[in-house]
């Protein structure tokens, strides 16, 4: 037997340019990770991301804290989250490039709201069916490679495997574990939270499902603030 950690991203630079970088309270999620699962002697054999810089980050800031930073590495394409910008602009192409995207949050009362109000319109939209011919990467095929991705860590010899990826990815995983519907996948996916743990056990059967977007590590600071979702 071996446990699969899927580990969410520290929390990105939300309103920036550039969303692939953490911002300083997602490093701070990302070290008392590590601190936490060194403290409660968690261990690793290898570590898998995805291939973006908020996957690597998060891991080298978490491996540091929990002195594994020598651990192998395995980069997995299908544990990359969707494609936001794209998703976004099929939806709004009205709103052309980042600054649009800015001003139009900036003139809500709440922009955080008014985000994932859109965020969550422009998922539904990709994931619908009905205009797959328009994306680079459809649902379909996102779905399909990252349980590709959990299958070729269910079968490395590893028994220990962290996996920094992003909530898309665990929320398929998990619904595909849970046996729930398809088109449950992203109300499983709007409350993880970053740096949120979740366990999955690998051995001779098929993966299950032990917790769920667990944050013992941030709870334990007693500050709300370390507690975020994008």
């Amino acid at each position: 037997m071996a446990d699969l950690l899927l580990i969410r991203h520290g929390q990105a630079s939300f309103g920036a340019a550039d969303y692939d970088r953490l911002s300083d309270t997602g490093e701070e999620q990302s070290r008392r990770l590590g601190a936490w699962l060194a403290r409660c002697g968690v261990g690793a054999e290898l570590v898998a991301t995805g291939r973006l810089h908020r996957h690597a980050r998060t891991a080298e800031l978490c491996l540091d804290a929990a002195g594994l930073a020598g651990l192998p590495r395995l980069t997995l394409a299908g544990l990359d989250e969707l494609d936001h910008v794209e998703v976004l602009k099929r939806h709004r192409p009205d709103l052309r490039d980042f600054e649009d995207f800015a001003r139009e949050l900036r003139g809500q009362p709440d922009p955080h709201r008014a985000f994932q109000r859109m965020f969550a319109e422009a998922v539904a939209r990709w994931s619908g069916g009905r205009h797959d011919h328009e994306y680079e990467r459809t649902w379909p095929a996102f779905r399909r490679e990252t349980l590709e991705a959990l299958q070729a860590l269910a079968e490395h010899p590893a028994r220990g495997i962290w996996a920094f990826t992003s909530g898309g990815p665990i929320a398929v995983i998990a619904t595909e574990l849970l046996g729930a519907p398809v088109e449950r996948t992203f109300a499983l996916s709007w409350n993880l939270v970053n740096t949120g743990i979740t366990r999955v056990r690998l051995g001779r059967g098929a993966p299950q499902l032990i917790t769920y977007n667990a944050w013992p590590h941030l709870a334990e600071a007693a500050d709300a603030a370390l507690i975020t979702y994008r």
